[in-house]
């Protein structure tokens, strides 16, 4: 991808993000923070499946 298409995609991103209503933009942001993965349950949900990977291995 050139730079200039870069920016331009940035451009149009922002000015989307701009155009909409402050309500929609706020529930946007609310409705993404709660279908998003715990922290915690994200990165531990890793460390078994590896063990499991590890002894299967063997």
């Amino acid at each position: 991808m050139k730079s200039n298409d870069y920016v331009k995609y940035i451009t149009q991103t922002v000015v989307k993000y701009i155009d909409q209503p402050k309500d929609e933009r706020k529930k946007y942001r609310i409705e993404k923070k709660n279908t998003k993965e715990p922290f915690l349950l994200k990165w531990f949900g890793i460390i078994p499946y590896a063990l499991y990977a590890l002894f299967k291995r063997k």
